[in-house]
């Protein structure tokens, strides 16, 4: 998660006044709502969590600066996802990808748990797993943002599609899934 360091720094910077409320305070209300939600979506795109921490950051500068040369944003949110879906993506081809590791899940384990619940965990986590690397990388994205929270037309804005296709990439990706669990 963004430090408080940065959060100071942020403020440190935001101080023009905009329409009766201070950039600052615009910039930091919309840093508290979703940055955590921003942090969640990068780190689905694959990101390592340094790297999602530092492209959240990144995502709140741009906002700044944009909102600083007065340009027009109608959806807040969608933008910050937006641009956030892009750096992510960039950041994400920079980066050595790290394969999930189905043992993760053992070595974090409930200590109350028995090795049989153990491992039909497990089997339930690797399915899961399975089941969503057969989604499409479009509808895995829909689906990431809609976890999010976002809205169809959040995420056909934030994917550059329309509310109609993210319905479909879903309804797919829903079907999808509801197959693989009773596999």
């Amino acid at each position: 998660m963004p430090s408080d360091s940065f959060r100071q720094e942020l403020t440190g910077l935001l101080r023009s006044e905009r329409g009766g409320v201070t950039l600052q305070d615009e910039v930091a209300r919309l840093f508290e709502e979703t940055r955590d939600d921003v942090y969640r979506y990068l780190l689905t795109l694959g990101l390592h969590p340094p790297q999602a921490q530092e492209a959240t950051q990144e995502v709140f500068l741009r906002l700044y600066v944009t909102l600083k040369r007065k340009e027009e944003i109608r959806n807040h949110r969608a933008w910050i996802f937006r641009v956030a879906h892009n750096l992510g993506l960039k950041v994400r081809a920079q980066q050595s990808s790290q394969p999930f590791d189905p043992d993760l899940e053992s070595r974090l384990r409930h200590p109350d748990r028995n090795p049989e619940q153990s491992l039909l965990d497990r089997e339930r986590v690797m399915q899961v797993h399975q089941a969503m690397a057969g989604l499409s990388e479009q509808q895995r994205r829909c689906l990431d943002l809609r976890l999010q929270g976002l809205r169809y037309p959040e995420i056909g804005e934030v994917l550059g599609i329309s509310a109609s296709a993210v319905g479909e990439f879903l309804r797919r990706a829903m079907n999808r899934l509801r197959r693989a669990g009773h596999a």
